[in-house]
């Protein structure tokens, strides 16, 4: 008779384990999707990690919680003072609360986006920020064409969902066509691979896993001799030119790519801080030098409470 059972496990390995082994592999499978490397001007390879669909629904989820939980105040703020004082403006207290709700509704995510940490509340407590996908420093037109077409996204069709809500035919086809708007603009970032709204679309922004905060591992052959620190002597000045980024996109550099790619890096950094290449003095070294100065300084500004994010960022 044959033997229709599934094959054993593998000796040394029980059930569970391979289960939970199947199921790891299947994450990294999931993950590896979301994953998108880029390439910097000066040649090195940067890998982010999208957020997940489910991530950016929790984040908005929080965010308007939050919004919800600032225009309720105000609003009953407003009644109280208005009872208290015996004033009867019912009309003009509604209408104000409606210009404020839409100034939070959206200057909300703009205020926060176009900040240092670019993420809103419900972003940074889920580990997410907003990022360009060409690498570059994420602007104020690129925050508020993001934001602001959100208005269109969910703002307009759900207002159209609102003044449908009467009896007769007209309003339940307003209803209908709302709901239908929304829902095409809601599940957009489920059929894209990228996870992007409309409004990343058009604004050339994704929302991505947050870096960590901390510094990366050293490089171990970064680590300098006596010798080699009296021969790379950098001010502080020299090593404030950059930040945690140019940090990471330093050790890249030094693990992964070619000595011409090592060389034109060599060459941007000593014309950013004004360093005189010296006789013998190899771009490798250099590097190594200059990413341990880095790192030691940038370590020493966060033990005051100063995070310098990256060149543009002044650390006040």
């Amino acid at each position: 008779m044959t033997n229709t059972s599934a094959p054993p496990a593998r000796p040394g390995i029980s059930m569970e384990a391979a289960q939970r082994r199947r199921a790891r592999l299947a994450e990294q499978m999931r993950v590896g999707k979301l994953t998108r490397t880029l390439v910097t001007p000066e040649g090195a390879e940067i890998h982010l990690k999208l957020a997940t669909v489910a991530e950016r629904a929790g984040a908005f989820t929080i965010d308007v919680a939050i919004q919800w939980a600032i225009v309720i105040g105000v609003l009953l703020g407003m009644i109280f003072t208005l009872n208290a004082m015996g004033m009867d403006q019912a009309n003009f207290a509604f209408a104000f609360w409606m210009v404020f709700y839409f100034f939070v509704r959206n200057f909300y995510y703009i205020f926060f986006e176009i900040g240092r940490k670019a993420a809103t509340p419900g972003k940074r407590a889920l580990g997410l920020r907003v990022a360009t996908r060409d690498g570059g420093r994420l602007t104020a037109d690129a925050v508020l064409a993001r934001n602001f077409m959100r208005e269109v996204e969910l703002g307009l069709p759900l207002q159209f969902v609102v003044m449908g809500l009467g009896s007769d035919q007209v309003s339940g086809w307003m209803a209908l066509f709302g709901l239908a708007w929304s829902c095409v603009f809601l599940f957009f970032p489920v059929f894209n691979k990228d996870k992007m709204r409309v409004g990343d679309l058009l604004a050339g922004t994704w929302v991505i896993k947050a870096p960590k905060a901390q510094l990366m591992s050293d490089i171990t052959s970064a680590i300098m001799t006596p010798e080699q620190g009296a021969r790379f002597a950098f001010t502080p000045a020299q090593a404030d030119a950059y930040g945690i980024h140019e940090l990471h996109v330093l050790e890249d550099v030094l693990r992964q790519s070619t000595p011409e790619i090592k060389q034109q890096v060599a060459e941007r950094i000593r014309n950013k801080i004004g360093w005189g290449r010296t006789i013998g003095e190899t771009d490798l070294a250099f590097l190594e030098a200059y990413y341990a100065a880095l790192r030691k300084r940038l370590e020493q500004r966060m033990l005051l409470g100063e995070r310098k994010t990256d060149k543009f960022d002044t650390g006040r």
